[in-house]
């Protein structure tokens, strides 16, 4: 499968720090490069996260945006194709998982996330793609942000809505196994009817 060729959807914000750097598509060259701030530790370690993000980004339908500033990265998103284990992954091949979205806590009353998710969807390329983001309350940072687990559900989910990705119902047993989960969902704007209808098929598996 040859690379997909993502358009580079750029922001600039001004930080007390400096100036940050929004980069819509963020090449394993230059992830290589930088810095990771040691404070993007949500899913693992920052160095491990780091090596992760480089491994996604070379992916033929990866696609990883970045939030730079002097060097140091302090701020991702990345894309993928779901897991074969998945359910999401019988569908069909035109399934992106928004696979996660983490902002150093130094850089979080700037708005990074949501210029992050703007340089990602500013891709026409991505209105050929159905994208999914499954949110799970065990990767939010409850204590860092000391909101109570559902102001947190809340705000993750106008973050997303931000860009149209909305709550859809399903019976996956990780999204079902505490209510404060969510699967959120995003059909661009190229996706046929036949494709909605395939896709919303994997949503209930349990006999519903």
């Amino acid at each position: 499968m040859n690379k997909e060729e993502w358009t580079n959807i750029t922001h600039t914000i001004q930080t007390s720090k400096g100036e940050l750097l929004i980069s819509g598509v963020t090449s394993p060259d230059i992830l290589e490069k930088l810095e990771i701030d040691q404070q993007l530790k949500a899913f693992r370690p920052a160095a491990k996260q780091k090596k992760a993000i480089v491994e996604i980004s070379c992916l033929p339908q990866g696609k990883v945006v970045s939030a730079q500033i002097k060097g140091l990265l302090v701020g991702y998103i990345t894309f993928h194709p779901p897991d074969e284990f998945e359910r999401w992954s019988s569908g069909q091949d035109k399934v992106l998982e928004l696979g996660a979205i983490e902002v150093s806590p130094r850089y979080r009353n700037y708005g990074v996330a949501r210029r992050m998710l703007e340089a990602a969807f500013g891709d026409e390329k991505m209105e050929d793609y159905i994208v999914i983001a499954t949110e799970y309350y065990w990767h939010w940072d409850l204590d860092g942000t000391n909101l109570p687990i559902w102001e947190y559900r809340e705000m993750m989910r106008r973050l997303m809505a931000h860009t149209d990705l909305l709550i859809k119902e399903t019976d996956d047993e990780e999204i079902t196994s505490h209510p404060a989960n969510m699967l959120m969902v995003r059909y661009g704007k190229n996706i046929t009817k036949k494709m909605i209808y395939n896709f919303d098929r994997l949503l209930f598996l349990n006999g519903k």
